[in-house]
């Protein structure tokens, strides 16, 4: 299995695409660390897996919060003794709202946890993976096709994704003095209880509503385990998965 003996730290673990990563990494051989606000969702995680408390462990966490990010950190690397994989998934939007009648709050509830939490995990990941024997290690960030494309009223979202993008950049070049390498999987439609109301119709640019075809949440998986079986001279800079027929290339 390419992930023997490696550690992985995933947030957001508790459902959808953290829950779905976290699993498939386990089962790639990968110790893991399951992040996420609720005790209850990442325990219930590490049971779907079938794993046991010598390669998976829960750690609720606040990733907006510096002082649960250093937290988690410790947790995993006094588990584990190491990181090699960080997927910095945890993220959340802001009710669909005209941009005018979002409230503050709203605003920076998802700049909180979608760009300051990846931030605060990325710090973290550098701080263990530069001083670990061997040096170096692999982060990866979901980006989101909003990294790219806005849907309407989704300003706090699109906006934090955009600033994903940059910040997968940034760490890609100051990581690699240190042997640290990062990506960014772009997702788009993954069938997760988040995205599941896309089939019933979403607000399409043209003001209608229409339903969105969706795929199966393991083909992120499968992509994730891709950029992570990677040796440490090579790296996916950018991925993006998504249902084929989803309304995004072109005009729709």
């Amino acid at each position: 299995m390419s992930g023997e003996g490696k550690v992985a730290i995933v947030t957001g673990a508790g459902s959808g695409v953290g829950r779905g990563a976290a699993v498939a990494l386990l089962a790639e051989g990968y110790s893991v660390a399951f992040a996420g606000r609720r005790a209850d969702a990442l325990e219930a995680s590490i049971a779907e897996a079938g794993a046991d408390g010598s390669r998976a462990i829960a750690v609720p966490t606040d990733v907006s919060d510096p002082s649960s990010v250093a937290a988690l950190f410790d947790a995993t690397t006094k588990a584990f003794g190491r990181l090699d994989l960080l997927f910095n998934n945890a993220g959340g939007g802001a009710p669909a709202v005209n941009i005018e009648d979002l409230s503050f709050e709203d605003w920076q509830r998802v700049v909180n946890v979608n760009l300051t939490g990846v931030f605060l995990c990325t710090q973290a990941a550098f701080r263990v993976m530069k001083d670990q024997d061997p040096m170096g290690g692999r982060i990866i960030n979901n980006g989101s096709i909003s990294a790219t494309t806005p849907r309407p009223n989704s300003a706090p979202y699109t906006s934090t994704k955009h600033a994903v993008t940059g910040l997968t950049k940034s760490t890609s070049l100051d990581g690699r003095k240190y042997d640290i390498a990062c990506g960014q999987l772009d997702i788009g439609n993954a069938l997760t209880p988040m995205a599941a109301r896309m089939a019933d119709g979403v607000p399409q640019a043209d003001g209608s509503m229409k339903p969105e075809p969706l795929m199966d949440v393991d083909n992120v998986s499968r992509a994730l385990v891709y950029m992570a079986s990677l040796p440490p001279d090579a790296n996916v800079q950018f991925l993006t998965v998504m249902a084929t027929k989803m309304p995004f290339v072109g005009r729709g």
